[in-house]
Formats: C-alpha cells, sequence, structure tokens
C-alpha cells in the first residue's frame, strides 16, 4: 500500500490488486483491497476499477461478466459501462468508480484515506456488555451481523474480549453455557439471523434450564422487511419468547446502553439467558456521542439473609436429628466449605446430585457419592437410613430420586425452586453461603447426631470391593467401563475441568469415577446429548482468564461416540486456537444408552447402531493428537501421554455398549 494525492487534492490509499497478465481481455474479478471489494474490469485495453456492489440489489459485480460490451450484474442482469460504471439509457444508477494505475510491479486502485471511525450503535453495546464484565463471545460472523461483528472485533483487538469462531451455533452456546456452569459469569453467542440464531437455541436451553447466565447476541433481517417472509427472516423474539429471561429487538431510536444493560443485569440476577436482536441496518447507526453502560450503582449485593422463623425451623429440626444426611446441589458450587464444616459438626454424611459431583472429593471421610440413577450405593443408604435431609441448592430431579417422605430442609437462591416437585417440611429462601452460615451461629454446640464416620468408611469399602469385581469381569470387546474410569480416577489431574456428555458414559462416570477436587460440567435438566466437546471449549476459555479461580487448570472431556460425533468438527477450532485440552472417547459404535433402555423395555434394539470413523485419526487429521487405545495394557501410557501433550489431544477407548 503506498498513499498520494488524488487530483481533487485529498490523500490517496493505494493498493495493489493484481499482477499484469493476472486478468484477461474481457473479464471482470473482484479484489479485496484493505477493508473494500472492488470489481476489477479489463476492456479495451484498459483496467477500471468499480464498486463491486451493484446498486439495485447488492449483487456482486466482481462475479458477473462482461457481455456485448456491458458488465452484466450475475443476480439480475443489470448493465454498466465496463470502464466508466455508467448505465446503459436513461437510468441514472451508475456504479462509483476508482482510479487505477498499471505500474512496472502490477496494476493498483486508489481509495480515499478513510475518516475516522465513527462510534455505533453496536459499539455502545459491545462496550457496555464489557464494562458488564463479559470476556467470551462464541459464534458465527454471517452476512447479517457484520456491524456487530466489526464492534467486537474492536473489543477483542483492544484486549477487552475474545472472540472465538465455531463451526456450528449450536457449539457456541454450549460453550457459552458450559463458561457460565463454570464461573457464574455470563458469556456469550453470536449469530447470523435465520438457521444461525435457531442454531443456537439448544444451547441456550441448556442454559436456562441449568440456571447458566449467558447472552445470546443474533443478527436480524432489515428492519423495513420485517414480518414480510424475507431470505432468512425469522420471528426470533417468538423462537426465543421461552427461553429468555430478557430479550428486546434493538431499534433505532432505542436506549441503546441500556438495552444491554438490561440483558447483562438479567443474565447475572436471574442466573439465565438474555437476548439482543440486531436488525442488519441498523448496527452501523451512527451512535456518536453516546457513552455505553455499566454496572455502577445497578446491581445490588445478593447476599441476603433467609426469614427468621424459617431458620428457626430448620436449627429445630438440626438440632433433633439422629442421622441427618446433607444433600448438595450444583447451587452449592461456590459454598461448600461452609457445607462441608456443617456435616462436620454433625459427623453426617455429604450425598451429591449428579450435576454436583466433584462438589467433595470422595476421599473426604464424610463424602458419600452421587445420589440417584447415575449414583453409587453408598449415597442410597445413608439416605434411607436418614431421618433428615437437610438440601442445599438441588431441585430434586427425578433422576437424583430424593425421597420426598422424609423430613426435608430444603435451602435454594431461587424461591421457585424452593418444593419444586413437592411439599418440604422448611424452605429456605435465601443464598446459601448466607444461610449455612447463620445455621452455623444458630446451632447448639451439642448437637443429638450419632456419628456416621465409621459406617461411611465400611460403605466405601465394600463398594469399591464391588467394583474391582466388574473390572474384572471380560468386556465384549476393549476395555469395560469400570476399568476406564478407575484409570482416569488416578490419572485425571486433581484440579482438572471435567465436562460430561449424556449417554452411558454418563451413568458409569458417576459409578465409577472418584473425584478429588475436579469441576464436573453436565448438561442437567435438559440432558443434551453432544454438550461435553463444546463445553470444553467454554471451559478451556475461562481457565485463560489470568483473574479467574480456574486459570490454567486443566480441561479433561468425556464422552460416548454419538455425543462426540454430533460436533466432532469443533476439533478444528481446539486446533485452530491452540487449546490445551482432552477429550476422553468412550466408542461402542452404537447410542448405547438407546439400545440399553429398548432392550429393558421388552423393545426390539433398531436403529442405534452407527458407522464411526478412526476417531484418533481424525484428531490428527485435524491437526491435533490422537490415540485409540484397544485393551488394558496401554490405556494408562495413552491417558498420560494425551493429557501432558500441549494442544487438542484425543483418546479413543474401545468399550462395549453395557456401562454396568
Amino acid at each position: 500500500m503506498s498513499t498520494d494525492s488524488s487530483p481533487g487534492g485529498g490523500e490517496l490509499e493505494w493498493y495493489k490488486a493484481l499482477d499484469h497478465g493476472d486478468l484477461p481481455e474481457g473479464r471482470v474479478t473482484a479484489v479485496s483491497c484493505g477493508d473494500t471489494t472492488v470489481a476489477v474490469t479489463r476492456y479495451d485495453g484498459e483496467y477500471a476499477a468499480l464498486d463491486n456492489n451493484c446498486p439495485h440489489q447488492g449483487g456482486p459485480l466482481g462475479e458477473g461478466s462482461i457481455e456485448t460490451g456491458q458488465l452484466r450484474c450475475p443476480w439480475h442482469g443489470w448493465d454498466f459501462d465496463p470502464l466508466t460504471g455508467e448505465t446503459p439509457g436513461p437510468h441514472d444508477d451508475c456504479v462509483e468508480t476508482f482510479p487505477v494505475e498499471e505500474r512496472e510491479d502490477g496494476i493498483y486502485v486508489g481509495f480515499p484515506r478513510e475518516d475516522p471511525h465513527e462510534r455505533t450503535v453496536s459499539d455502545v453495546i459491545a462496550e457496555t456488555l464489557v464494562n458488564w464484565g463479559v470476556r467470551q463471545v462464541w459464534g458465527i460472523v454471517g452476512h447479517s451481523n457484520l456491524g456487530l461483528a466489526d464492534a467486537l472485533r474492536r473489543e477483542a483487538e483492544a484486549g477487552n474480549l475474545t472472540y472465538y469462531g465455531v463451526r456450528h451455533e449450536g457449539a457456541g452456546a454450549f460453550a457459552a453455557s458450559a463458561y457460565g456452569k463454570l464461573t457464574g459469569r455470563p458469556a456469550a453467542c453470536f449469530s447470523i439471523a435465520g438457521p444461525g440464531a435457531t442454531n443456537m437455541l439448544t444451547g441456550l436451553w441448556d442454559a436456562n434450564v441449568d440456571r447458566s447466565p449467558t447472552i445470546a447476541l443474533t443478527g436480524q433481517v432489515e428492519s423495513q422487511v420485517l414480518g414480510t417472509g424475507n431470505f432468512q427472516e425469522v420471528d426470533l423474539e417468538a423462537a426465543y419468547g421461552d427461553v429468555a429471561e430478557f430479550e428486546a429487538t434493538v431499534l433505532p431510536d432505542s436506549q441503546h446502553a441500556e438495552l444491554a444493560t438490561r440483558a447483562a443485569k438479567t443474565a447475572i440476577l436471574e442466573r439465565g439467558v438474555s437476548h439482543l436482536i440486531f436488525p442488519d441496518e441498523i448496527q452501523t447507526r451512527s451512535a456518536e456521542g453516546v457513552a455505553p453502560g455499566d454496572p455502577e450503582g445497578r446491581i445490588t449485593d445478593r447476599d441476603i439473609t433467609p426469614p427468621e422463623d424459617a431458620l428457626a425451623d430448620a436449627v429445630e429440626l438440626l438440632e433433633t436429628a439422629e442421622r441427618p444426611v446433607i444433600v448438595v446441589g450444583h447451587g452449592a458450587r461456590f459454598e461448600m466449605d461452609g457445607i462441608v464444616d456443617l456435616a462436620e459438626r454433625f459427623d453426617c454424611p455429604i450425598l451429591t446430585t449428579f450435576k454436583a459431583k466433584g462438589q467433595i472429593a470422595d476421599s473426604h471421610p464424610l463424602a458419600a457419592g452421587v445420589l440417584g440413577r447415575s449414583g453409587t450405593p453408598i449415597a442410597s443408604h445413608f439416605m434411607n437410613e436418614s431421618d433428615l435431609l437437610a438440601v442445599f441448592g438441588a431441585s430434586f430431579s427425578n433422576h437424583t430420586g430424593i425421597a420426598e417422605y422424609k423430613p426435608i430442609i430444603h435451602v435454594d437462591y431461587d424461591a421457585m425452586t424452593l418444593g419444586k416437585f413437592h411439599s418440604v417440611d422448611v424452605p429456605v429462601w435465601g443464598e446459601i453461603g448466607v444461610t449455612v452460615s447463620e445455621l452455623h451461629d444458630r446451632l447448639a454446640d451439642d448437637v443429638e447426631a450419632e456419628s456416621q464416620r465409621a459406617e461411611l468408611e465400611e460403605r466405601w469399602e465394600i463398594w469399591r470391593e464391588e467394583k474391582a469385581t466388574r473390572r474384572a469381569q471380560a468386556p465384549e470387546r476393549g476395555i469395560n467401563y469400570a476399568t476406564a474410569f478407575e484409570a482416569m480416577t488416578r490419572l485425571i489431574p486433581d484440579d482438572a475441568i471435567i465436562p460430561v456428555d449424556v449417554g452411558n458414559n454418563t451413568y458409569a462416570f458417576g459409578r465409577y469415577f472418584e473425584p478429588e477436587g475436579q469441576s464436573v460440567l453436565m448438561s442437567g435438566y435438559l440432558g443434551s446429548i453432544g454438550f461435553s466437546f463444546p463445553a470444553a471449549l467454554g471451559a478451556w476459555a475461562a481457565t485463560r482468564e489470568p483473574e479467574s479461580p480456574f486459570a490454567g487448570r486443566p480441561v479433561v472431556s468425556i464422552s460416548s461416540d454419538g455425543g462426540f460425533g454430533q460436533y466432532a468438527s469443533e476439533f478444528t477450532t481446539a486446533v485452530k486456537y491452540d487449546m490445551d485440552l482432552t477429550h476422553v472417547l468412550l466408542n461402542d459404535d452404537e447410542l448405547g444408552k438407546i439400545s440399553k433402555e429398548q432392550r429393558t423395555g421388552g423393545w426390539d434394539v433398531w436403529q442405534t447402531d452407527l458407522v464411526n470413523p478412526d476417531f484418533a485419526a481424525f484428531a490428527e487429521n485435524c491437526g491435533g493428537y490422537g490415540v485409540r487405545v484397544e485393551d488394558d495394557a496401554a490405556l494408562d501410557d495413552a491417558l498420560s501421554d494425551a493429557i501432558s501433550h500441549e494442544g487438542p489431544a484425543l483418546v479413543e477407548i474401545l468399550t462395549d455398549s453395557d456401562p454396568v
């Protein structure tokens, strides 16, 4: 690029467009020069450069042809002089032209020096989201979100956020949802109108039902054609109406900073999804002088103390219980220190829901493992033998199997979650950490509960002996699940973040993997297959934030072949951004969980078989590290090598379809 003065006196920036001989006589081609694309023509021995956009409907003139002396638009056949851009006949919709010079080293096009960037509506909204703590955006740039994409680019280049381009918008939504589950802070996912926006819905429903703060940013067709059935037009307010706690279409006269503030504030306080819709032409509308929003004075302390009567009733039940147990859900993940201290005052077991697996290490003397269908016999035993359930941050899913006939204290920050599926004896509405602290302060020094430590130790010994016998069972092929997860228990780092998929791998993980400080992520209430690998991308992003408590932690995700197959192309996303993560893929060549449900339900096993590639070779082909394991002897080395590999790695473990 070079700079000199234009004939009119202004400065021009010159870009080399072509080498001599690149463009034959009588042809046209599109050339990008800096931020501008022009249609370069060669006709009658001369070169010319025209605006690439046809003034009719924006058709790409550089993809057209020169016929009978006229440059013809490929969309609707409008004609222009290939050198002057003028139209034949009485029409006046000419095409802008740019100066061209034939120099010794090629063909150059000159452009007026660009004016300084003028702030847009998109800039105001992107800056507001950054001010509210949005640090990660996942999505796909496309024709109906380019103005917003440009604003996100400026924030990324300034170091205010990081943008990840994914291969499918659904993966972007899952990544943002997982990031919110892990950190408690919102990330954003980003799409074009129509199919891009609808592709994000599954991941956003995962965020909605699992209470993960997430912000969806979707392009939209131009506002003047809304409602006419235009190309890629979808009524996005209707499509997102049930999934979003807050949504708004950004209009010319909207209070743009306020809309972004409401979106961020709602996602954070309501722990859910917010949605902003950007009609194409609004994104680049001028917003000079408009200040971005920020959280100063707009958000309150959420450490709310429960009602006094509820606390008194809870204390009375706790002080008179002889065999209490504590049940923790994912909602208690940030308050485990106080909950463990409470359990130690009673010497009582802590049971977790499946979503809360790992919130207390299985090696802790009061840990009883996971309760429910994917759980351990230890947890179910202690629930059955208890005379009080003190439940923190759990919502009583039927998969958890909390016994509703037991006396129950239920603590949650969401009033609607209390007694969600049946009545409880003492519903306590309050932030979990505050509530636990208040209980500590009110409890008497001496409580009537008997110590259950020794019994817990005995029950763990029985279960571990049982697991050893299961490891000794010969599988139909490859490695059995008990053996695979015993190796993962030993080799996955204690501080790892572990996104887990839906399927046989899920049940086996719940039963056999013994966490030791890891953070587990899963698609809980939605139970969406395909979650784990996109979630690993979102978790890895959190580990890259220097101020984050997750900084530097390893990420090891787990799935079966059915789940990984849904977003396998995202392995190239991990390669593109050099994400240091490991994926463990348990391959049984079928939807094994569904096959088992068909068999146990008396159905014929039908259409659950899968045709799979060699997934390890696929990972290598994508530019990552892959290793395939077919017998026990190679398992430890394969896992160790993959976890220590710097970059994306995949361990494919052949197994049968029975997770027992």
